[in-house]
């Protein structure tokens, strides 16, 4: 490897679509991939990371922050950047990276700024157009830690923001696979919400109209069209239904 080289982690479940993608845009990038694949992916998710030359681990899913953590002990490279199978590395957020990690300076976190991508457009409105994530570090100063569904990366040290490029970020090929997703990350977060104490109230209601209204008006989401505004719907229904779910399990708990 180079004196200063870069590494990228990725944990995967069931990705041939997407990751072929990701690993194209890591090209010229990163000298080497750690890929951490679901013990339950059923698709060629691992042989496409094999072809492709990554460092492959397997293992039992348990949480995000401790399958990147995973991921993050397998690595040997100085710097590190976690991405995710739907995103991609924009050919200037590339050469601007390669310059940054080469240069002089005692950062030791990088914040990468994210584009959106829903049903054909580029968001850039409705609190989702100016993203910035923590994502590049050295390897040594940085460790993954959180709860079941979102992980946290903690940096030691002095952390900067990249305002040359983007990380493209497709989350969803269409609304089924919305849906699907939802659905999933519902299960977690009603599991998280309820060991923590919380509980639907009548008032959770208004955060349907509430949601909408803010992301459309207030965020200018309006502004990205039909994209946008079913982008503003998705997610003021997916807030709600998260309490709604408390609500549920509440029953179901009562009723035993």
């Amino acid at each position: 490897m180079s004196p200063r080289s870069l590494g990228a982690i990725i944990i995967a479940k069931n990705e041939e679509e997407d990751l072929p993608g990701c690993l194209l845009s890591l090209k010229g990038l990163a000298e080497e991939i750690v890929v951490v694949i679901d013990a339950e992916s059923s698709d060629k998710t691992e042989d496409i990371a094999r072809e492709h030359g990554c460092k492959i681990l397997k293992r039992v899913f348990t949480s995000y922050a401790e399958q990147k953590q995973a991921a993050l002990e397998l690595a040997t490279a100085d710097w590190i950047l976690s991405i995710d199978a739907d995103e991609r590395i924009s050919p200037l957020l590339k050469e601007e990276i390669l310059r940054f990690i080469s240069g002089p300076g005692e950062i030791d976190g990088i914040i990468l700024r994210f584009q959106i991508e829903f049903m054909g457009r580029a968001l850039r409105f409705g609190g989702v157009g100016h993203e910035k994530h923590l994502r590049l570090f050295k390897r040594l100063k940085g460790r993954f830690a959180g709860g079941l569904i979102h992980e946290g990366l903690e940096i030691s040290g002095r952390k900067a923001l990249l305002f040359s490029g983007f990380v493209s970020h497709k989350p969803y090929k269409d609304l089924g696979e919305y849906l699907n997703k939802m659905t999933s990350y519902l299960d977690f977060s009603t599991r998280k919400g309820r060991a923590q104490g919380k509980r639907f109230y009548f008032w959770h209601h208004l955060i349907l109209p509430w949601e909408i209204f803010s992301r459309l008006f207030l965020k200018f989401g309006i502004l990205d069209g039909n994209p946008g505004i079913i982008w503003a719907a998705l997610s003021a229904f997916h807030h709600w239904l998260k309490y709604v779910k408390l609500k549920e399990l509440e029953i179901k708990e009562n009723q035993r």
